[in-house]
């Protein structure tokens, strides 16, 4: 028997395990609506619904990844890509965390740069794709450009609004054993906003991809960006496809795997 009654009240409460259903729910059912699209899309291609010559197949763009695979091509431009946004999230971190700090703790400077900020990151970088390929070309320093631009505003958002939020308490301690202003930032206030930080960096590594891909779109020569234009120029759309499915591949690995490091590493700010 799995189950035990309540010695007091009598009721039963069932102790059994929870299913691998129960588990992984979100994923189970997460998976079979990507298979139901899967099997429409196959379907409309199968019935004649769409034009062959000018759409792809799950069937198909599975059949070019393979190919790719099989043969090293996909891996340069998968290379390429996150080479990109690597090293566009190094120099986004580097600047946008301890930028962010000083701003958000920082009456005056939040005041003068609060708008603009703002106004940053509503903005569409791609309107600024003209001035920064007047100013850096089109070759690897403009694509680092634009992704630095892309993803370090939602970076310095949040990250300003944690050092903004800073506990009071934890200002106090600092002021009880006379820290100066850099100790504070450095072993009080950063920690303290790490939740921030790391909501910040998730939301950098989706914008940063979609920079890199956007930069490979207009003004690359390598890339997955690059790839899918390249592709869909040559009528080829099975490549195409399978080039876009594995941006998204990437995408998903790149988020999720920032948001198991805040679970992992922020779990002390989950209330209770």
């Amino acid at each position: 028997m799995r189950s035990t009654k309540d010695t007091k009240g009598g009721k039963g409460t069932d102790t059994r395990r929870p299913t691998r259903w129960n588990r992984h729910r979100e994923l189970w059912l997460g998976l079979i609506g990507l298979l139901a699209v899967f099997v429409a899309w196959q379907l409309t291609v199968e019935l004649g619904l769409v034009d062959p010559s000018f759409t792809s197949s799950p069937l198909g763009a599975i059949g070019s990844l393979v190919d790719s695979v099989r043969t090293g091509e996909v891996w340069p431009p998968v290379g390429a890509t996150l080479a990109s946004v690597g090293i566009g999230m190094a120099i986004t971190l580097v600047v946008g965390i301890p930028v962010g700090l000083v701003i958000g703790r920082t009456p005056v400077l939040y005041g003068l740069t609060e708008q603009m900020i703002s106004i940053m990151y509503a903005v569409p970088f791609v309107v600024f794709l003209p001035i920064i390929i007047f100013w850096f070309g089109i070759g690897g320093e403009a694509r680092i450009v634009i992704v630095v631009w892309s993803a370090l505003f939602p970076l310095l958002i949040n990250v300003v609004a944690g050092g903004r939020n800073l506990d009071p308490d934890y200002l106090r301690v600092s002021q009880v054993f006379c820290a100066s202003r850099l100790r504070t930032l450095w072993s009080i206030a950063l920690p303290a906003t790490l939740p921030y930080i790391l909501a910040g960096v998730r939301q950098a590594v989706g914008r940063a991809l979609v920079g890199a891909i956007v930069a490979e779109l207009f003004m690359g020569t390598d890339g997955l960006g690059y790839v899918v234009q390249l592709e869909t120029a040559n009528f080829d759309m099975d490549a195409a496809m399978a080039a876009i499915g594995i941006i998204a591949v990437v995408a998903i690995v790149l988020t999720r795997g920032v948001a198991y490091l805040e679970r992992r590493l922020t779990f002390w700010s989950v209330a209770d």
